[in-house]
């Protein structure tokens, strides 16, 4: 019987397009492994909501892959440094011929990856790497002058220019390799999950979830995404977010679906065109990680800013985590955040800048409570935008940008829907007073004051990243 091929599932938890397994498959039989590195990623700041959803891909995973006749195994290797012993213990037992997976771009997890790939490679075991996460890898996006961009707007045209949509068209599924085998029962179990505080049934794991989510997305609300995504209330954007942080959906699969269902998508504006941009976004911010590497050491992306003191005010932050701040759209989205692990993408920007511009506190600390809480949690698109909201980053908003909360849910959330939702205690004012309800004479008790005034606030920021700026 030929050797096996050992194919290394990690954020790709899907069958279908997916290079490394189908390549492992053509070169002979498979065998499936996942490492459970609950240390390493409870270290990274992964959080309970995002934890329980893994859970829930693995299993779906596990039963794919046992239909198919394809052996599972889920090894414990409780950090990263323990991933070549535990991939080469396995290797051995097996008898396995090459090691193929997808690559990962934050600096500790290329790091594990190529100490796995140097023990392999010591004891005779070829090793294939694909490029999965993202349509473009990293390094081939570059600007004239061989350089890495830093500003989305010049990399989204240069990745449409070497964009060919053919040679991206996702991969087909694995063939049956044998029987059916039994499917698991329980295949990973982590300890960390039992606070998870997003209901199960609102992020069901798996890439047959994902596929029904994209579908029902193109055919809904994606030709007014353009539109519709900036307002919380409305069902206008994909919550694909958390499918592809951990791959049950390919980046290919998602750009295929969108191109199919839209033919011009790839030019000019309108819904479809808007959510192509959303993927770049994505993509930009996986070229960022893989070529910076101060960003994953948790540096400040524009070291202008590496220094820059922050407010130190317990308090405040605590409010913030609990939605008690008393700017009603920020509340809001504080609260659909503990409540679903998800918050709208529009009421992200809001509430990071409320943080970093109007009480000046340290990106870090929202980052950390984002990357614990949501169960979309990714590393390169969180940090991205909590530098990007804090004039830190890549691209990032200029300093003297600050959203201001209440001319935000006026804006997008005109009669209030959002903000009753969340906010209980608010659900009596009318469409006026909901987002001031401070100014309002019989305003609810039970609602606190604003923790700032926001003109104050936000003039305060100003001069405080200018004066750092300049000096």
């Amino acid at each position: 019987m030929p050797s096996p091929q050992l194919v290394w599932f990690r954020q790709d938890l899907r069958l279908a397009d997916h290079r490394a397994l189908l390549a492992a498959q053509a070169a002979g039989p498979v065998h499936a492994v996942f490492l459970n590195a609950e240390a390493q990623w409870q270290r990274h700041g992964v959080g309970a909501n995002r934890l329980a959803f893994l859970e829930r891909c693995v299993q779906r995973l596990a039963e794919g892959l046992a239909a198919l006749g394809i052996p599972f195994t889920v090894l414990e290797a409780p950090r990263f440094l323990d991933a070549p012993s535990v991939l080469a213990a396995l290797a051995d037992r097996l008898g396995a011929e090459g090691l193929y997976f997808n690559n990962e771009y934050p600096l500790n997890e290329r790091r594990r990856d190529d100490a796995v790939e140097a023990a392999f490679r010591r004891a005779g075991r070829a090793v294939h790497r694909f490029t999965d996460s993202v349509i473009a890898a990293p390094g081939t996006v570059m600007t004239g002058q061989g350089a890495p961009y830093t500003v989305f707007t010049p990399f989204k045209r240069r990745w449409l220019a070497l964009l060919d949509p053919v040679a991206q068209r996702p991969l087909g599924t694995p063939r049956p390799q044998g029987a059916p085998l039994p499917p698991p029962t329980r295949a990973l179990q982590l300890a960390k999950t039992q606070g998870a505080a997003a209901p199960a049934g609102l992020w069901p794991g798996g890439e047959g979830e994902a596929q029904r989510r994209l579908d029902a997305f193109l055919a809904q609300a994606c030709a007014a995404y353009d539109a519709q995504r900036d307002f919380p209330a409305v069902t206008g954007t994909s919550t694909l977010s958390p499918y592809l942080a951990v791959g049950a959906l390919s980046p290919r699969q998602a750009l295929a679906a969108v191109l199919g269902a839209f033919p011009d998508a790839l030019e000019g504006a309108g819904g479809a065109a808007t959510w192509v941009s959303e993927l770049i976004w994505r993509e930009f911010y996986r070229h960022v990680v893989a070529t910076f590497d101060h960003v994953s050491r948790g540096e400040a992306f524009r070291p202008a800013f590496a220094d820059l003191p922050w407010r130190d005010d317990p308090e405040a932050l605590t409010a913030w985590k609990a939605g008690q701040t008393g700017l009603p759209l920020v509340d809001a989205g504080m609260r659909e955040l503990a409540a679903t692990g998800w918050m709208h993408n529009r009421v992200r920007m809001v509430v990071a800048m409320f943080l970093t511009k109007n009480l000046l506190m340290d990106w870090h600390l929202g980052e950390a409570h984002f990357l614990d809480q949501l169960v979309d949690g990714d590393f390169a698109a969180n940090n991205g935008g909590w530098q990007w909201s804090a004039a830190t980053g890549t691209d990032a908003a200029p300093y003297f940008r600050v959203f201001n909360p209440v001319t935000q849910s006026q804006r997008f959330d005109p009669e209030g829907h959002y903000l009753r939702k969340w906010l209980p205690e608010l659900a009596s004012l009318d469409a006026r007073a909901i987002h001031e309800p401070w100014r309002w004479a019989g305003g609810p008790r039970a609602y606190p004051r604003p923790l700032v005034d926001l003109k104050a606030s936000r003039a305060r920021a100003i001069a405080h990243f200018k004066a750092h700026a300049a000096g």
